[in-house]
């Protein structure tokens, strides 16, 4: 049996990696935006958290959350806005992947892998690196030649709070290393 180990520190800075199961194309269809923003600002009223930094990709996104001093529940608030975000999904009419029998035993739906991915922020570079790896994967994954040109991103508030410049990530921009810290 895998043993499945967490970092956790309270207050902390986390990078987060959420994927669809099988890779569905659903995360930036009208709907599934729709019901992402809902359930996200459903789940800070009731376990407050800072969304520092996002990207949405079809099949999965990016996070970066700070949580409230003494605080170190993420993974209650993933299983919530997963599971919530996958009720409302198909009671919207959306569609799953197929699960095997045992998954159906255990109440597993096709819509979200059954994990997600954590890292815990160490200090102000590893922060600047994984915001930047949030920022340019639209890129990364071909689905824009700008980051700017990518609609479902916190690069838009950054660049209007002056952090960075519009035509940031414009160039090649080198993550090898960090790709596999990132679990991608």
């Amino acid at each position: 049996m895998t043993s499945w180990r967490r970092a956790y520190l309270p207050g902390g800075t986390f990078f987060f990696t959420v994927v669809t199961c099988d890779r569905s194309p659903i995360l930036t269809t009208p709907l599934g935006r729709v019901l992402l923003q809902e359930v996200t600002v459903e789940c800070r009223r009731q376990w407050p958290f800072d969304l520092a930094a996002v990207v949405l990709l079809p099949d999965h996104l990016h996070a970066l959350w700070r949580l409230p001093e003494g605080d170190t529940d993420y993974s209650k608030r993933w299983g919530w806005l997963k599971k919530e975000l996958t009720k409302r999904w198909l009671a919207r009419g959306g569609t799953e992947r197929p699960v095997s029998d045992s998954q159906q035993r255990n109440r597993r739906r096709g819509v979200f892998q059954r994990r997600f991915w954590e890292h815990l922020i160490r200090d102000e570079r590893d922060l600047e690196r994984h915001m930047d790896y949030i920022h340019y994967n639209p890129v990364k994954h071909g689905l824009v030649g700008r980051v700017s040109e990518w609609p479902w991103s916190s690069f838009h508030r950054f660049v209007r709070a002056g952090e960075y410049p519009a035509d940031w990530g414009c160039g090649p921009m080198e993550f090898e290393d960090l790709a596999e810290t990132v679990g991608e």
